[in-house]
């Protein structure tokens, strides 16, 4: 049972360690490989190229390029290229309009390597390379254009630098993809200010005949409406004698209706007016006195 467990415990260990250092061994010495997504591997001898594996997966190398590829490790080098799609933006490329206005455009385009082979071989820095032509491309073909049609036609100029540069970059294995003018705007300061400038004084313009304009609408319908006004409460007034009139005519048929009107119209004055009304008890004897008296002849 020790024995069993000794031997066990080695093998685990051995396993456990030797067999990663084994696995790198035989990696080094090229007898295989693995290749990821997009990725590629391109095996040089002697200084020349033998071999490239772009299929993702695990490859054994001496059944894929053949038993000259276990001397690489010694005599010559693996590349491992990217062939994913990038991008880059180049911004403010300084160019002339036809009028002469110095304008900044911004370049956006994609790339990817296209062929691994020349692109390690034919051009020592193909992406250094790509951009520059790209910025002589721009510069060069879309100088002296109409301003207008700087501003307007952007996917008409972006179909000229992309047809112009595509040829050069596929020669390099660097193949071109989407190319866009994403900004066109000036350099220079003082007109950037004089057309904030106009910007700015033709929107106050604007404002102010918008305003102008509401502010007369609104005084037309006001007028309007105060004409109408007018007109209903003149009709109004006319109207409102012969309704008084049908009313107290209709008051007048029943003489306890017209006592009892006159009565309440006769006490409202009364109170109205402001006087003093003196109030005394029945039975008091004065009012027949002062009736009296009123009746007595004042001597001449």
């Amino acid at each position: 049972m020790i024995s069993f467990l000794i031997t066990a415990a080695v093998t685990f260990f051995g396993l456990l360690i030797g067999l990663p250092i084994l696995i790198g061994i035989l990696k080094y010495l090229c007898w295989f490989t693995t290749v990821y997504e997009c990725r590629c591997k391109v095996f040089v001898l002697f200084g020349k190229v033998i071999g490239v594996i772009e299929e993702p997966g695990l490859h054994i190398t001496p059944f894929s390029l053949g038993p000259r590829v276990l001397l690489v490790p010694f005599f010559g080098k693996v590349h491992t290229l990217d062939m994913r799609l990038d991008q880059r933006y180049l911004r403010s490329r300084p160019v002339n309009s036809e009028e002469g206005t110095p304008v900044g455009l911004g370049v956006w385009y994609e790339m990817r390597v296209s062929d691994s082979v020349a692109y390690l071989f034919k051009n020592t820095d193909p992406e250094g390379s790509l951009m520059a032509n790209v910025t002589n491309t721009t510069v060069r073909s879309l100088s002296n254009m109409p301003l207008d049609n700087m501003m307007q036609n952007r996917h008409q100029m972006s179909r000229e630098v992309r047809t112009e540069v595509s040829p050069k970059s596929e020669s390099w294995g660097y193949s071109l993809g989407s190319v866009y003018i994403r900004k066109v705007h000036f350099r220079d300061e003082g007109m950037i200010h004089q057309i904030e400038q106009k910007v700015v004084n033709r929107l106050t313009q604007v404002t102010s005949a918008i305003r102008q304009a509401g502010d007369n609408q609104v005084d037309i319908i006001k007028s309007r409406a105060e004409r109408e006004a007018s007109i209903e409460f003149a009709k109004a007034h006319a109207v409102r004698p012969r309704l008084v009139g049908e009313a107290l005519r209709q008051i007048g048929e029943d003489p306890e209706v017209v006592d009892t009107l006159f009565s309440v119209l006769e006490t409202q004055e009364i109170l109205s007016g402001g006087g003093e009304v003196i109030m005394m008890p029945t039975g008091s004897g004065i009012l027949p006195a002062l009736e009296a008296e009123r009746e007595v002849p004042t001597a001449g």
